[in-house]
């Protein structure tokens, strides 16, 4: 066992018992295809050494590749790892920091906030391929402050685990005001998803739904004030989109609202 501080395990405060993980891995939509058809090849060196990086974080992966040409599309593949025997590696300087592999070890693992990341999102590395496998992927990824060209997104709303079954069984019911207006509010970040609900009652068990958002047209809202920031929909968008670190979020994470319920699919419930 190791200690989990990863926001996206949803599990206790300890590595659980099964030896299976979901992982996710960020890089560009042709990698993607070819780690698809032939598996992985382990990086020759790294933070951690040999091996395959990967993380827990969807957030993590999604910034990679760190280097990538103007326009090129990227891709997030989603994993199942079967992580063996972990290894912890939580400070700069550890004496198996590279050489785990050597001690027997098939993962090492660096945990969330130990200082080693940037972010302070956890990290993996897998030292032989063949325990990942690919299950999908995402496309269209992108830093860049615009909308990317396709329709369907992968987003996070959260709530209390009974709203959560209700939503999965009825599906979501508009909002009638928020930031931006009337709607359903999701964010692609499940880090900012898992910040709610504020308001819960002590013991209240919570989740983060995984959905499915065909999101149409849509408006970008870039600032308070703006215009069209609560009528959106009036001037014919499906959904407004606050992009991250624009200053209306005080995360700096993006958040968006989407007009109809029925353009939202519950694709998983993921319990706190």
């Amino acid at each position: 066992h190791y200690t989990d501080l990863s926001v996206y395990s949803g599990f206790s405060r300890h590595y659980p018992g099964h030896r299976y993980f979901t992982m996710y891995h960020g890089t560009t939509m042709d990698k993607a295809m070819k780690i698809l058809n032939e598996g992985f090849i382990p990086s020759a060196d790294g933070m951690l050494g040999r091996g395959v990086y990967l993380s827990r974080s969807f957030e993590k992966a999604s910034r990679y590749p760190v280097y990538r040409q103007a326009g090129e599309q990227l891709a997030v593949l989603k994993l199942s790892v079967r992580v063996g025997k972990v290894k912890r590696i939580d400070y700069q300087g550890h004496p198996m920091q590279k050489t785990w592999h050597d001690h027997g070890y098939d993962t090492a693992w660096v945990p969330a906030n130990c200082g080693m990341v940037p972010s302070g999102l956890e990290e993996d590395c897998v030292y032989e391929p063949w325990r990942i496998k690919v299950q999908n992927f995402h496309i269209g990824l992108t830093p860049c402050p615009v909308y990317p060209g396709h329709r369907v997104y992968t987003m996070y709303h959260g709530t209390t685990l009974s709203a959560a079954l209700q939503i999965k069984r009825y599906g979501f019911r508009r909002s009638t005001g928020g930031m931006l207006g009337a709607g359903v509010y999701v964010s692609r970040s499940f880090h900012k998803a898992s910040h709610y609900p504020l308001y819960k009652q002590p013991g209240q068990r919570l989740a983060v739904l995984k959905l499915s958002v065909s999101v149409g047209k849509v408006k970008k809202i870039n600032r308070q004030g703006h215009p069209l920031q609560k009528t959106w929909h009036l001037s014919g968008y499906d959904t407004a989109w606050v992009p991250p670190n624009c200053g209306m979020v005080p995360s700096g994470l993006e958040e968006d609202c989407v007009w109809e319920p029925r353009r939202i699919r519950v694709l998983e419930v993921i319990p706190r």
